[in-house]
């Protein structure tokens, strides 16, 4: 059952941060006799940071309802955050031991201040949209555009912006928080955003005629979309057991979702306590991966080459300098945890 906790001491962007958590009790004995081979284990506590839409997620429902955390001995506390940058930041201070993030914020991790430690899906559910009338990313020019910084949002558009030979300096650029670019576009107050569904739905609830300018497969042959889990740098280094047991669970929920997505898509929308429809739509904007396929990707050397075209892009936007290797994914581990 889960249990609802605070966790304090989240601090961001100078403000402290009230969160909802919502715990994960999977062991109140101690001990996990149930773990692999019927062995006795000492039960490790994690915080375990999420964002709660179907990438964000699913894993962690999936963990919760099948007891792969208790399987692996650990106790989880899952608290919810709006965005990646907010996770890697509470990474940093000991607050979170592992977190989500979308491809907007895989530049932390390349900087060195987390470790990747698990790809996740493919995400497909970013757009820049605009007001009717805009059509094209030269109609923004001179306009409002909303974006939740740091994020796959801000990502998009930057991407959308230089394919035009634009950069943010020709559209008027406003910060804002996700929630806060729901109410702006519903009520007109901003022309465009970078931004992603589902929260795209409900602005188009208001706004049926929103213009979608760019998505992610718009640029899909130089920039992959992957989203991904991440560790804090003194967990990898100094808590390998925590990771090998965190991974395993993972592994074990990835493969549920592969077999089972429409049982995944159901145990999300409870976890998050939303409308299973919206859930589904969600998920349907997302490329899940199978655990076969990620192992393979990482063997091969395919997640090393997205890396790669990201860092690139976050280069080349200004948010990385000089040369970064993908040592900040930490595939072999993940690989091991297979073994």
């Amino acid at each position: 059952m889960r249990n609802h906790r605070k966790l304090a001491g989240i601090v961001a962007a100078g403000a402290a941060v009230a969160l909802a958590l919502t715990g994960c009790a999977s062991n109140s004995s101690g001990t996990d006799s149930g773990a692999e081979g019927g062995d006795e284990m000492e039960t490790i506590q994690v915080n375990f940071g999420y964002i709660p839409d179907f990438n964000g997620t699913s894993l962690l429902a999936i963990a919760e309802d099948q007891g792969y955390w208790e399987k692996y001995g650990l106790e989880v506390e899952t608290p919810s955050f709006t965005n990646g940058p907010l996770q890697i930041q509470a990474l940093g201070t000991g607050d979170l031991d592992f977190g989500y993030i979308g491809p907007g914020a895989f530049w932390l991790p390349a900087s060195g201040e987390a470790k990747i430690v698990a790809m996740n899906t493919l995400g497909q559910s970013d757009r820049v949209v605009g007001q009717p009338g805009n059509d094209t990313i030269e109609d923004l020019a001179g306009k409002t555009v909303a974006v939740p910084e740091g994020t796959s949002g801000d990502m998009i558009l930057t991407l959308a912006l230089q394919e035009a030979g634009m950069t943010k300096d020709d559209v008027e650029l406003v910060p804002m928080e996700p929630s806060a670019i729901v109410s702006a576009l519903a009520s007109g107050q901003v022309e465009g955003a970078g931004f992603w569904y589902p929260a795209l739905a409900t602005v188009k609830e208001q706004v049926p005629d929103l213009v979608e300018i760019a998505q992610n497969s718009d640029f899909e042959d130089t920039v992959a979309f992957p989203t991904a889990f991440v560790a804090g740098n003194d967990v990898v280094e100094n808590e390998p057991e925590k990771v090998e047991r965190v991974l395993k669970a993972l592994r074990d929920a990835i493969t549920f979702r592969y077999e089972n997505l429409d049982e995944a898509i159901e145990l999300t929308a409870a976890y998050n306590a939303l409308d299973v429809d919206d859930v589904a739509a969600d998920a349907s904007n997302n490329k899940v991966l199978s655990l076969e396929e990620l192992d393979t990707l990482t063997e091969d050397g395919t997640v090393d080459s997205w890396l790669t075209g990201m860092v690139d892009y976050f280069v080349g936007s200004g948010k990385l300098e000089g040369d970064v290797d993908t040592s900040f994914y930490t595939g072999d581990l993940f690989l091991q945890a297979g073994e």
